[in-house]
């Protein structure tokens, strides 16, 4: 059970801080809800109490992991299918897993093939979706400005 001002990561949409845990009632249905704040976009999500497990939600990684996503992303050795079908299901399924690692492996790998190769649209769309995951994450975990994170992407890769 997580309670108000927790930072939390909810697989797909990225980090956020529980504002409020309030009781809504959607089609004939009472439930609780926690109402998560996105650190940008000015988006909240709903997201039910008793689904937290099954959806994966989880707390956000602490400092001590945040140097670990920056070694995943700056390791050069990356291991991807050349079938374009089979890569895009095998990052969709990273970035489904919540894991901030799999995630940051997502960003690196398809970063990586874009310097080389170019990107699919299809590609191209997973690595903004990844990215801004990951940056919503690392801006709670650091504590630091989006912006602040974009550049220190950026700089990764340059």
């Amino acid at each position: 059970m997580f309670k108000i001002g927790d930072k939390v990561v909810y697989p797909m949409h990225g980090a956020g801080v529980i504002e409020a845990i309030e009781e809504k009632e959607v089609l004939g249905d009472k439930r609780s809800y926690y109402i998560m704040k996105m650190p940008f976009g000015n988006m909240k999500v709903m997201i039910p109490v008793d689904n937290t497990e099954e959806i994966g939600l989880r707390q956000v990684v602490g400092p001590e992991d945040v140097s670990k996503v920056i070694n995943i992303l700056q390791d050069t050795d990356t291991s991807m299918s050349a079938n374009w079908n089979r890569r895009f299901r095998a990052n969709l399924e990273k970035i489904k897993s919540g894991s901030i690692y799999e995630v940051a492996e997502v960003v690196r790998n398809l970063t990586l093939r874009d310097k080389e190769k170019g990107l699919s649209t299809g590609e191209r769309k997973m690595l903004e979706n990844a990215r801004q995951i990951l940056i919503s994450e690392l801006v709670l975990a650091k504590e630091e400005k989006e912006d602040k994170i974009r550049v220190m992407l950026d700089e990764l890769f340059a």
